[in-house]
């Protein structure tokens, strides 16, 4: 295992330490907890979103803290969901009195614990919704899923719906936008190479030099084919097909389209298989209103991409033009 690190017990610890040192205008950690919250928490009449999930997806959840996007990034353990208190002390540190918004892919461990602490923080006179992002059309059920896998669609839920809150929204405007995101976002990816668990010390999976696998989970779960390595066109065809399949799209049809690496995947690579996207899109009178590419929600040092397709309206088109000002996502 070869990684710049140092007991790899406190790799968690000492990421967000380091994140903090390097954006303390946005971001601070509640003493005690593996939690982010914006500098300037609670926000006095704002709903509040909160997210997180294991660690090993970064930036997701902790680097989209900050205007427009999430109040609080609970970090978990490695490829872990949080703990119940975890997800309750960032609750309460980013509460403003109108309400919180709980954002959580579907995973069986996150949505358990953040219920919980849901259920914790409603027993407090807090108010509290959730959503669950279900984006990954690859398969339905897996080792950690009832139902398909939150993945990097979760992005745009996280910018949509801190944008609606940041405008001021209620916690019940704010929980209906999020749901028409997930429903309206599809996504799907795949790998070339594993990544390896700092505890762990060994790949999470094996792949044959020209093997990839196809429908690939962001914490190693299996898709739904190994094959030889193909083609970046073929690929992307492949991948394409199943997005496109999921929702009905006509000709004139506008979206957002999100290019995702996972962690060890040049832009290089990124940008061939956004070159692709553009032309099937193209091709099917399907018009790219903006697009992202770049890494939003990683698997650690995975090699490896997902493709994320939003369809939009013209409430999506003002939400997601809306400023932002995060870590790792700056729209100003």
């Amino acid at each position: 295992m070869k990684k710049i690190i140092n007991n790899p017990e406190n790799v968690v610890q000492e990421m967000l330490d380091g994140m903090v040192a390097a954006y303390p205008q946005y971001v601070r950690k509640i003493d005690g907890f593996e939690v982010i919250v914006r500098a300037n928490a609670p926000i006095k009449g704002k709903v509040a979103l909160v997210s997180g999930g294991g660690s090993g997806h970064e930036p997701s959840h902790a680097g989209f803290v900050g205007k427009g996007m999430l109040d609080a990034g609970v970090a978990g353990a490695v490829f872990t969901s949080p703990t119940p208190d975890q997800v309750f002390e960032a609750i309460k540190a980013v509460d403003g009195g109108a309400g919180v918004l709980l954002v959580i892919k579907n995973y069986t461990g996150d949505i358990m614990n953040f219920e919980m602490a849901g259920e914790m923080a409603e027993a407090e006179g807090i108010k509290v919704a959730s959503v669950v992002v279900n984006d990954d059309v690859a398969v339905e059920d897996s080792l950690y899923t009832s139902g398909r896998r939150g993945i990097a669609g979760t992005v745009f839920v996280h910018k949509i719906a801190g944008a609606k809150a940041e405008a001021g929204g209620t916690l019940e405007d704010v929980k209906a936008v999020a749901e028409k995101v997930i429903k309206n976002t599809r996504s799907m990816g795949m790998a070339l190479t594993p990544c390896i668990v700092p505890a762990a010390g060994k790949p999470t999976f094996t792949l044959a030099e020209d093997e990839m696998e196809i429908g690939m989970g962001i914490h190693g779960e299996p898709g739904t084919k190994r094959t030889h390595i193909m083609q970046a066109d073929d690929l992307v065809d492949h991948l394409m097909e199943k997005i496109l399949d999921d929702i009905p799209y006509k000709s004139g049809d506008e979206v957002a389209v999100m290019i995702n690496g996972l962690g060890a995947t040049p832009l290089m690579e990124q940008f061939i298989m956004n070159r692709r996207v553009s032309e099937i899109l193209k091709k099917n009178g399907i018009t790219v209103y903006r697009t992202f590419v770049g890494e939003f929600m990683t698997s650690i040092e995975m090699a490896g991409a997902s493709i994320t397709l939003l369809k939009l309206d013209d409430e999506f088109k003002q939400l997601l033009d809306a400023q932002a000002d995060t870590p790792a996502f700056r729209q100003l």
